[in-house]
């Protein structure tokens, strides 16, 4: 008998518009009480530990988490503005029973997610999200208790400064010195590493200058952040010889990009070649093995090789590299995207400004340039066509898309990689596209995309 499926949680958390299903006033609240009694289940007096991003809504729907939670006794902790690594450094090392927060990442600014780590730092399991949706659910049929706020309970917003600076000071201490000669342009997507990275990057005496660092509400991820990596790259480019490198984070910092000294976008992969080479050389990577996803370049897996370590593939989504992590043992993974695990250290997610940190520390143990560090890594011709869907039906039960992707695979034999999948937080098929030439990944992907868009597309 095949296992219900998840509905409302994705690969990350829960995400939608915001004031529309399930982020309305209603559901929200619903959230609370329900995350409430799955750890009420296992911890009566459970504590949890709430941050946010910079987003317009993230303040009314922490509230309302919150007030779900509050009404069962919860007791809740606000952080305010912080990363998403953050809450889950701070539910772990608090005794938390719990860690949410209220972000969309890279989405646009209209949307918003709630993410939930349990106590010891890491993401749910699916069974575990599937029985909170479920109760949600069954909340939502029957009218809500009469919500009175308890008397102590606070405003999520400007939430408890000691609680960033603790998340800060651990930072710091995960690496070592020598980045005081470091100069780097920063990238903060006008998200939730306004509130760490320039009082990180102080502590750690690196001169960093920051841009898109001041949020309206409405401005996150606007043609900033990782998810435009050319625009802190032409910076750096622009201003050719005063930095060494650019950093640029996504909306809620758990995933970061970067540019070497001339302009040149280095993403996720470049930084598990690097990284897993300085781990080898240090003794530190488990098995001599790197895990990434299924979309991570083949010259990834070719310069790995030529090193002596070997490259897993799991699923997209850092949830399930990590699984895969943990599974084998393995001390890093990753992927392309910039969500970088480190296992060598008190990790449990993906973190920004701690792969930042920890690729300016190779940099200045190995006296070489980014570049440098990865420029041995030929990249085949990849691209990504993104199809917006009406609903994800399985590509097996749609025989023209099953026959354009075997068509694709069968002309690249073995020289190439084809992947097609639906994104886990957006109503998106993703085609992605390996091959020798770019004509001819261009004219493969096209024609997949072009059969999905006729059966599936809006």
């Amino acid at each position: 008998m095949s296992q219900p499926t998840r509905q409302l949680f994705g690969t990350d958390g829960i995400r939608g518009v915001a004031g529309e299903f399930p982020l309305t006033y209603e559901s929200t609240y619903a959230i609370g009480r329900a995350l409430g009694h799955d750890l009420q289940r296992v911890t009566p007096r459970a504590r949890v530990v709430i941050g946010q991003d910079t987003r317009e809504s993230s303040a009314w729907i922490a509230d309302r988490v919150t007030l779900g939670l509050a009404s069962l006794g919860i007791g809740v902790e606000s952080a305010g503005v912080i990363t998403t690594p953050g809450v889950a450094y701070l539910a772990r090392s608090r005794g938390m029973a719990a860690g949410v927060v209220i972000s969309a990442s890279h989405n646009p600014w209209t949307d918003n997610g709630i993410k939930i780590f349990s106590g010891d730092g890491y993401k749910l399991p699916d069974a575990r999200e599937l029985a909170i949706e479920q109760e949600i659910f069954a909340l939502l049929q029957t009218p809500p208790p009469t919500e009175h706020p308890p008397a102590n309970m606070k405003p999520t917003l400007p939430g408890d400064a000691e609680l960033r600076e603790a998340y800060i000071h651990w930072l710091a201490k995960s690496v070592g010195g020598h980045l005081s000669r470091m100069r780097v342009l920063v990238d903060c997507a006008n998200g939730a590493a306004t509130a760490e990275a320039p009082g990180l990057f102080r502590a750690c005496g690196v001169k960093a200058e920051f841009i898109h660092c001041g949020p309206d509400g409405r401005n996150i991820n606007e043609q900033c952040g990782a998810l435009h990596p050319a625009s802190v790259a032409g910076m750096v480019a622009e201003r050719k010889g005063q930095f060494d490198l650019g950093i640029t984070f996504d909306g809620d910092a758990d995933r970061a990009l970067f540019s070497d000294a001339n302009g040149n976008v280095v993403n996720g992969d470049a930084v598990l070649l690097i990284a897993g080479r300085d781990m080898q050389s240090r003794g530190t990577l488990s098995g001599n093995t790197v895990v990434a996803t299924t979309m991570s370049n083949m010259g990834l897996e070719v310069a790995l090789k030529k090193s002596g370590i070997q490259m897993l593939r799991a699923n997209v989504g850092d949830k399930y590299v990590l699984e895969a992590m943990l599974k084998i043992g393995a001390t890093l993974g990753g992927e392309q995207s910039g969500h970088i695990l480190f296992r060598d250290g008190d990790a449990t997610t993906g973190d920004g400004l701690l792969t930042a940190l920890r690729l300016m520390e190779i940099m200045a143990r190995h006296g070489k340039s980014l570049a440098e560090l990865a420029g041995d890594m030929k990249v085949f011709p990849q691209t990504i066509q993104n199809v917006r869907v009406r609903e994800k039906v399985p590509f097996s039960q749609v025989p023209d898309v099953q026959r354009a992707i075997a068509s694709a695979e069968k002309e690249l034999d073995g020289n190439g990689r084809v992947v097609v999948r639906y994104s886990g937080t957006e109503a998106l098929a993703r085609v992605m596209v390996e091959a020798e030439t770019e004509e001819r990944m261009t004219v493969l992907a096209t024609n997949i995309a072009s059969a999905i868009k006729t059966h599936l597309g809006t």
